[in-house]
């Protein structure tokens, strides 16, 4: 007997009618085409314009020294690596970049990934299984969110920065294995995890603590060590989790944590083992990057100056400025439509600032996410205030 096949366009039509639906809800997203280089001034589809989108908080995404050292590492060990780390593709470069990194961050050791999503996949599924707990604030990052959930692991998420959810859960835990996972700068609020108190939970009822610090490192602390210097603080029981596609000015993710802890996720996370290692010359900007953090800490400074600037200059009636101390100044819209409908106002006036809606942000909290740069002046931030004070009295 013939088994009766479905119309091929059944799936196809339910795409295109989610889509449709999407687009009704102001949630359909869309690709902007960047043309040269990141900065503070960009050109989108043939037009300049003044940006506020980038995570490239310190201005190195487009710096000589880093341009320099990727065409040079390329010159030296090809454009791509070939293979993954545990076969031949882990070059000098990998490894010297897993050295300044440990000794810049005065960890015990570090373990270079190709992306912070597939850190955090990696390192939560490789500690974490059916026998243990995740505890997780509400607003972590979609990865932090999808590796709990691949993990198998049981999950449980806590109102955001509530110390008192989160303990009274970690009270009731029996797991083998209890893991504390969040932001330390939550990428669409901008503000601070209370790492402090979370480190103290962690101690009493003997879990640990796992930091995405994506939008702290090389932008928090004296010298750029991100949330652990902010707070001044160092544990066995914290690991830590970086990007260097951001403030580093490259691409690619680093997890620093006790020896054991590194050694255990070589073995095991699979999104380290299974996949090519970044080519060489990434890491060689990254490296650039991580010395210019290190070295020119007037950056950090410059960028402190425009965050306090733009607090106290903007001045909105309906809308919300958010409190953020880092590069992250979000503005709650409230609806999708006009969330959008501000966002396109801006860019005809020359200007770019994205509208984030959800899933991304909770329902009723689409907003425009402002993202400042060291790269930014006085007079740019200026112009985006005084745009968004007409825009909205009009």
């Amino acid at each position: 007997m013939q088994m009766q096949s479905s119309p091929a366009g059944d799936m196809l039509q339910g795409l295109h009618l989610e889509l449709a639906q999407r687009a009704e809800q102001g949630l359909l997203r869309q690709r902007r085409m960047l043309q040269g280089m990141q900065g503070a001034h960009v050109v989108i589809n043939g037009k300049r314009l003044l940006s506020f989108c980038s995570n490239d908080y310190l201005g190195l995404a487009s710096h000589p020294a880093l341009i320099s050292a990727m065409s040079e590492a390329a010159q030296q060990y090809g454009a791509g690596s070939g293979a993954s780390h545990l076969v031949t593709g882990h070059q000098t470069a990998h490894e010297v970049l897993e050295q300044r990194l440990q000794q810049f961050m005065a960890v015990p050791a570090v373990l270079l990934f190709s992306t912070g999503y597939m850190a955090n996949l990696g390192i939560i599924t490789a500690l974490c299984g059916r026998d243990d707990e995740i505890f997780a604030d509400k607003l972590n990052h979609a990865s932090l969110n999808d590796a709990a959930v691949l993990s198998r692991a049981s999950l449980k998420r806590y109102a955001h920065n509530d110390i008192t959810s989160l303990e009274r859960l970690l009270a009731q835990s029996s797991a083998r294995r209890k893991l504390v996972v969040a932001d330390a700068v939550f990428s669409m609020d901008g503000d601070i995890a209370p790492v402090p108190a979370l480190l103290a939970l962690c101690e009493r009822y003997d879990a640990y603590l796992m930091l995405d610090d994506a939008h702290g490192f090389g932008v928090l602390g004296a010298k750029g060590r991100g949330i652990l210097e902010h707070f001044n603080l160092s544990s066995p029981r914290i690991i830590y989790m970086a990007t260097l596609g951001k403030a580093a000015g490259s691409a690619g993710a680093f997890v620093a944590a006790e020896q054991v802890v590194i050694d255990y996720l070589l073995q095991s996370a699979r999104s380290y083992i299974y996949t090519t290692a970044s080519p060489a010359p990434v890491a060689a900007a990254a490296l650039a990057g991580v010395d210019i953090i290190s070295s020119e800490p007037q950056r950090r400074q410059d960028l402190q100056q425009l965050i306090t600037y733009l607090q106290q200059h903007c001045q909105l009636q309906r809308w919300q400025l958010l409190p953020s101390n880092t590069a992250i100044q979000p503005i709650i819209i409230g609806s999708n439509d006009e969330a959008l409908r501000v966002s396109k106002h801006l860019q005809e006036h020359g200007i770019l600032v994205a509208a984030i809606r959800p899933p991304t942000v909770p329902k009723g909290t689409a907003r425009l996410r402002i993202s400042l740069s060291a790269q930014h002046t006085e007079q740019d931030v200026a112009h985006l205030l005084n745009a968004l004070h007409e825009i909205e009295v009009a």
